[in-house]
């Protein structure tokens, strides 16, 4: 095992560097000016524009620009704002802190009510509850994010009026420590309920799927031959073996939480990681998108090893030892 983690990590540096090299030359390649959008003006002069460039450095050639984002990097600086000013590492922490409420309480419960609603029919497989959830998630599986963040708003916040539609807490208010927590989670109901009805169908297809296809395999027939408990071998072996590709899905999301909710964040003002990233491309802030994006591989990266490492305590049967 450490033989393999060892040559994992070591796939895991390569990838990122690449990933690194190439979201640098990407972003920068791109159309669009930040000296020009630095300016502040409508009409910028040429001179104000080159004043600008040369203050960043974007003057210099495209390699003499990566050595030197690179030299700062393997000091640990990530740089800072073009428009605030502001250590891009602390901007990056903070919205990634919301981000991480958000996108996570709706894996969690989508993950739950998704693998409960497979379980369920996979054991029942052509039952009317089979009929009924596979005909509501192929239906929800067709809704735009966009679009049913905005239905949820309009019904609860605008129709109804029972829970606020947009932000993170009350600004009118200056709540503290247990009235605070519960004022972020009514904020949290909307957003959290948009992306949980949206990825319950995924997680409900992967379960009963893998289930059905476990049940009908040689052993399961020989376990039931042999008298034992029909829970037993859905407990001990059915879920067991059934279990790994909602963990690959799991830890696909994961890998993506960064990003994964962005259009539920803009809809509901959500101050994350989503909106800050659609807000920095549009405003061409290079060292926070950079930022972003390392972030982004660096997570792909350990995320992957890590469900590695829990495939083989979940199924003996995959081994990383010495021959990996």
């Amino acid at each position: 095992m450490t033989r393999y983690l060892g040559k994992r990590a070591i796939t895991a540096v390569v990838c990122v560097a690449l990933v690194l090299v190439i979201n640098f030359a990407l972003i920068r390649l791109a159309p669009g000016n930040p000296a020009r959008l630095l300016v502040g003006t409508e009409t910028p002069t040429a001179e104000q524009v080159q004043l600008i460039t040369e203050k960043y450095g974007l003057d210099k050639p495209l390699p003499v620009q990566f050595l030197v984002y690179v030299g700062n990097l393997l000091r640990g600086d990530l740089g800072v704002s073009y428009y605030t000013n502001e250590p891009v590492a602390q901007l990056i922490g903070e919205k990634l802190a919301n981000t991480a409420i958000l996108s996570l309480s709706g894996l969690f419960l989508s993950v739950l009510i998704g693998t409960l609603m497979g379980i369920v029919c996979a054991r029942r497989v052509g039952g009317k509850l089979d009929n009924i959830f596979s005909g509501i998630t192929y239906f929800v599986d067709s809704f735009p994010s966009f679009w049913l963040g905005l239905m949820l708003m309009l019904i609860f916040s605008v129709r109804l009026g029972v829970l606020p539609k947009a932000g993170m807490f009350n600004v009118r208010e200056d709540f503290e420590g247990l009235r605070y927590a519960l004022d972020v989670m009514k904020h949290m109901i909307l957003p959290v309920g948009t992306l949980t009805i949206l990825q319950i169908p995924y997680f409900f297809r992967i379960s009963r799927s893998a289930m059905i296809q476990t049940m009908g395999e040689d052993f399961i027939t020989t376990l039931r031959a042999s008298g034992m408990p029909e829970g037993r071998i859905f407990r001990k072996y059915v879920f067991r073996n059934s279990i790994l590709p909602t963990v690959t899905a799991v830890s696909i999301f994961m890998a993506y939480v960064v990003t994964g909710s962005a259009l539920v964040e803009i809809v509901f003002s959500w101050p994350g990681m989503g909106s800050f990233v659609m807000t920095n491309i549009s405003r061409r802030d290079y060292p926070v998108l950079m930022g972003i994006y390392l972030m982004l591989s660096i997570s792909v990266a350990i995320v992957m090893i890590a469900v590695d490492v829990l495939y083989s305590f979940l199924d003996p049967r995959v081994s990383h030892g010495g021959r990996a």
